[in-house]
């Protein structure tokens, strides 16, 4: 078991990225959440097995390649009662 922050930066906002990580999470066996930043960027946290995570985040990474021009990942303390993947505002 994995918790990964991700930091997605591009034009990730105003185009459907916190609905569309949503509905891949719901394919996958994860927990967590996404968020837009004030800067402009989108952060996502992401847990669930380590393969998981990884499918989870190329499965977004085709969904969304033409919105994002990079994006950077780190590993993070897991979250033990979380339950479901999330929008925050």
């Amino acid at each position: 078991m994995e918790r990964r922050a991700i930091r997605f930066s591009g034009r990730v906002q105003g185009v459907g990225f916190r609905v569309t990580t949503r509905e891949v999470a719901r394919g996958f066996a994860v927990t967590g959440w996404v968020r837009n930043e004030p800067d402009g960027a989108v952060r996502c946290e992401v847990q669930g097995e380590e393969a998981v995570c990884d499918r989870f985040v190329e499965a977004l990474c085709a969904r969304m390649a033409r919105y994002v021009e990079s994006q950077r990942t780190e590993l993070i303390p897991i979250v033990p009662a979380e339950r479901v993947f999330e929008i925050r505002r």
